[in-house]
């Protein structure tokens, strides 16, 4: 990862105008900037679109705003238009670092460009607390990213983020659902995740060949205490044969019936059946099962 790239600071900043730098198509074309397949980069160009996302965020006061993968920088340029202290964007594509310096001397200080690849690099280490991520997540790696940030989502205020409205349906599902599965668990089990809006595939370019969904989600004030690592794993089981009854699907864990028969579950039911609660519960008991084994001491 190298340095942060920004402008210095300037004394008293001026409102941020969006729409006083070049025209982003004006900017793709100026540095031959064709989006990349391999890079999952569709670039959202409409200023009204991405104002609509940064200021759907709603992010307080001296916050820091982290976008990943800013592309020609039209999301950028709305989050340094709202509140946020400081813009960090991570971009991994050299080519959008160069097209990024209008908007880096424009920021008057307030933006940075960390050259990296998101799913290397830990948010936490970019900025102080109240941070937030704000992004146009590339959809090849949109689900590693939010796993990895679900993990310590206690240390945002927020995560704003654009999925494929497939996986956006997937992260706010309920039981009973169809869309409802292991993402959906992991999330609401970390997280309060509600949909703000959709956008159609010519809202971009090129257009994606799927509909695309901005979610909002915020820490989870009283999660259900359960272990990370336990809860991958039964939900991995269970919902790995969802067609399937309990008692079946969790016999990959062992003691499957004492598992159920602990935490109150029937054993006919299936893994789209059970709520968050319930799989937190199963968590619990697996792990009183199967503790964690100790890390072992390094040899002299």
């Amino acid at each position: 990862m190298t340095d942060p790239i920004s402008a210095p600071a300037a004394p008293a900043a001026a409102a941020f105008d969006p729409h006083a730098l070049p025209p982003l198509r004006d900017v793709i074309a100026r540095f031959g900037l064709e989006a990349r397949k391999s890079l999952g980069q569709n670039f959202l160009l409409d200023l009204n679109l991405t104002g609509r996302i940064a200021r759907s965020a709603n992010l307080p006061a001296g916050t820091t705003a982290i976008e990943v993968g800013p592309g020609p920088g039209g999301l950028t340029r709305a989050l340094l238009a709202t509140d946020a202290v400081k813009v960090i964007a991570i971009e991994r594509d050299r080519r959008f670092i160069e097209a990024l310096q209008d908007v880096i001397e424009a920021s008057q200080g307030r933006l940075s460009i960390v050259e990296a690849d998101a799913l290397t690099v830990d948010p936490e280490d970019l900025a102080p607390a109240p941070r937030a991520i704000v992004a146009n997540l590339p959809y090849n790696v949109a689900t590693p990213l939010l796993l990895g940030w679900l993990a310590r989502i206690e240390a945002y205020v927020s995560l704003t983020l654009m999925f494929q409205k497939e996986v956006a349906d997937r992260l706010v599902a309920k039981p009973g659902s169809k869309a409802y599965g292991r993402l959906s668990v992991i999330t609401q089990w970390r997280s309060d995740a509600r949909v703000l809006f959709n956008l159609p595939p010519r809202a971009f370019t090129p257009p994606p060949k799927v509909e695309s969904t901005v979610v909002h989600l915020t820490p989870r004030a009283n999660p259900e205490p359960a272990d990370w690592r336990a809860l991958e794993q039964v939900t991995a089981a269970a919902f790995g044969q969802r067609r399937k009854m309990l008692r079946q699907s969790l016999k990959s864990l062992g003691h499957a019936e004492a598992l159920l028969e602990e935490t109150g579950l029937a054993p006919t039911a299936r893994a789209e059946e059970i709520d968050v609660a319930g799989f937190a519960a199963l968590a619990r008991a697996f792990r009183a099962r199967h503790p964690l084994e100790p890390p072992s001491e390094r040899a002299e």
